[in-house]
């Protein structure tokens, strides 16, 4: 009796133990199973919102990196270049927004970081050493604070050749290192900044856009080059890409996107209906409307804005460049560089678009996406200064016509 009584007892143990063996088992198949399957969506997820790679520390690491190299001089010998003071990772087939701006205007990024959802490249001029400065610890504060800066924002530097742009003190960011959150080193950036009147920079140093441009459009396939104070419509990077993965026969075509300008920039519209209706009470406005309308005109705003309704981006019809059309457009494969001898105003962008058209370049407007300028461009809005520099940029641009007849020979087009 008492064998039997331990024989079914050693049955029992050995049966439950069976069953936590097979229970398992099991659990370990359904984690494999569950991880392989949050693989597959995590992959799917990242084909559009690639993962930063990269800690705090290592961006950090990459700035000091950056400054310590002592920056490279330009062509013209007069600035000094820190590339990658923040990088990003990029897909070769992604639209990366390339813009500029002083380092008073970085304000604008928020708002940029907002409605692009792709890579950002943003050049940074520092006219002093001080502003050189501001820059390297904005830089650091932002990387620290901000998730999207780290993984969406390339960021490089230039200021005059005689400065070097200085690794920030352990101590540093100084005031910068009380924030806490992407939002406060903003709000505090807007406190310190010192915008001023375009292009007075206070100092003897001209501010060199076309620099600027290239640098932060640098290694990019597609990129669309704008000004720091315009807004991209909504949803306007997911449609360019969906456009350009569909097809390859974008290759020699500028996509152009037309540009607006916004009496106030509390309400930067996000759809074409939204701005239909401010456009059809007068609160916006073509590009560059009171300051230069043809530098505008041949985007043909009165057929942009009765084109029908349509959800897909695509190109809606073809306009011939014409001298001085400066419009904003995404292009991809050999496209040509701006001219960096344009400096402070006039021509830094017309020139470029000239040697687009020149190089063979066909100019197709976009049905949807759109630009904002935040604000209206008025005349009293430009320094004293002004028409001296574009005076000296137009004499430029007459003899950069002339080069691209040498550099373009066999080319039926010419400016």
């Amino acid at each position: 009796m008492q064998m039997s009584y331990a024989i079914r007892c050693a049955f029992y143990q050995l049966l439950l133990a069976a069953l936590m063996l097979v229970a398992m088992l099991q659990l370990l198949y359904l984690s494999l199973l569950s991880g392989l399957h949050g693989q597959e969506e995590q992959d799917q997820y990242f084909e559009f919102f690639p993962p930063s790679p990269r800690s705090v520390d290592q961006v950090k690491a990459q700035l000091r990196t950056a400054l310590a190299s002592g920056g490279v001089l330009d062509a013209s010998g007069d600035y000094r270049v820190y590339r990658g003071l923040l990088k990003t990772t990029m897909d070769p087939n992604d639209v990366i927004l390339a813009t500029h701006a002083s380092v008073d205007n970085l304000l604008h990024l928020s708002g940029l970081l907002e409605r692009w959802e792709g890579p950002l490249s943003v050049s940074v001029f520092a006219a002093t050493k001080e502003e050189a400065q501001l820059a390297t610890v904005l830089a650091y504060a932002l990387s620290s604070h901000c998730p999207d800066m780290r993984a969406r924002v390339a960021m490089h530097l230039v200021c005059p050749s005689r400065y070097e742009a200085a690794v920030p003190d352990p101590r540093e960011p100084g005031e910068f290192a009380l924030l806490r959150s992407c939002q406060e080193v903003f709000d505090k950036l807007a406190r310190v900044a010192q915008p001023g009147i375009n292009y007075a920079l206070g100092t003897n140093v001209s501010y060199p856009n076309n620099l600027l441009r290239n640098l932060a459009r640098e290694g990019a396939n597609y990129a669309l080059v704008i000004d720091v104070d315009m807004v991209p419509s909504e949803g306007l990077w997911r449609g360019l890409r969906e456009m350009l993965d569909q097809s390859n026969q974008w290759g020699g075509t500028a996509l152009v996107v037309p540009a607006f300008e916004i009496r106030r920039a509390r309400r930067m519209p996000m759809s074409k209906t939204e701005l239909l209706q401010l456009y059809q009470v007068g609160e916006v406005r073509p590009f560059y409307y009171g300051l230069c309308t043809p530098c505008q005109a041949p985007t043909n705003y009165s057929r942009w804005v009765n084109l029908p309704e349509e959800s897909l981006l695509r190109p809606a019809y073809v306009v011939p460049w014409q001298d001085p059309w400066e419009p904003f457009y995404v292009a991809g494969g050999k496209v040509p560089t701006f001219d960096e001898r344009f400096r402070q105003y006039g021509f830094n962008r017309i020139s470029q678009a000239c040697e687009l058209h020149v190089a063979g370049f066909d100019f197709e407007v976009l049905n949807e996406g759109f630009l904002v300028h935040k604000g209206f461009k008025e005349a009293l809005k430009f320094h004293p200064q002004k028409e001296v520099e574009n005076q000296h940029n137009k004499i430029l641009y007459r003899q950069f016509k002339q080069e691209l007849k040498a550099k373009y020979p066999n080319s039926p087009r010419r400016c």
